[in-house]
């Protein structure tokens, strides 16, 4: 069978976008879209080309047997000589951590801000005062409020992508606001309106807990002048 030089070229071309998707999104094991692939070459590779510094991200099913996330990524990290951090996701393991190859990385971006649970600051005063320990009070997560929603059957892979490009696109905003930069490609602020949902959920379930505290209060208060 005799391969025209249209189809040559077709297939040269799919299999060279392919290879420049796996540059940014370094691996696939759940997503599988072309579009989401896209959007993270796009977003990966202008961040490199402005800052010289590489952002890939790992879609995991599970990590390997008798390896931890930071081992993985420790692995990975012997395929890279340039500046690179590493966004990981592990869907078995339930697991999500952002490495970097060089200390100075860190620098540029807040780690523990991205991974927080917590959506907000009002939140993680909330979740302090509840468990009367203030050591922590990071908020502002851009990946584990909307990893922890619930999900409609069919919808579980989308809310993966959603959630782990937004932390990409966390991660590289940051690293270019550090480097005094604005990126063509940035999500901004469409970024936050997920987190906006979840905000907003959050405060609806605190003001119902408030109400049904002052209710019950109230309640009580009530029956004990009754009984006088």
């Amino acid at each position: 069978m005799k391969f025209s030089r249209g189809l040559a070229a077709l297939m040269l071309t799919l299999f060279f976008n392919t290879l420049a998707s796996a540059q940014y999104l370094y691996k696939d094991e759940l997503i599988f879209n072309p579009a989401f692939s896209a959007e993270v070459q796009k977003l990966g590779s202008e961040l490199n080309q402005r800052t010289g510094i590489s952002l890939r991200l790992v879609m995991l099913k599970k990590l390997p047997q008798d390896m931890n996330i930071v081992e993985y990524e420790k692995e990975l990290m012997k395929d890279f000589s340039e500046p690179t951090i590493l966004l990981t996701f592990s869907e078995m393991d339930s697991k999500v951590d952002i490495y970097a190859n060089q200390t100075s990385l860190y620098e540029y971006f807040d780690k523990k801000q991205v991974l927080s649970p917590l959506s907000s600051s009002v939140q993680a005063f909330v979740i302090a005062l509840l468990n009367m320990d203030f050591s922590d009070m990071s908020s502002g997560g851009t990946i584990l409020p909307l990893l922890a929603q619930k999900t409609k059957e069919g919808e579980t892979l989308g809310k993966y992508a959603a959630s782990m490009f937004n932390g990409y696109a966390d991660i590289a905003e940051q690293i270019a606001a550090s480097k005094g930069i604005v990126l063509e490609n940035a999500v901004g602020s469409a970024n936050q309106i997920s987190i906006l949902i979840v905000k907003v959920l959050f405060y609806s379930i605190v003001a119902y807990a408030i109400f049904l505290y002052i209710k019950r209060k109230f309640y009580l208060w009530r029956q004990k002048d009754e009984s006088k």
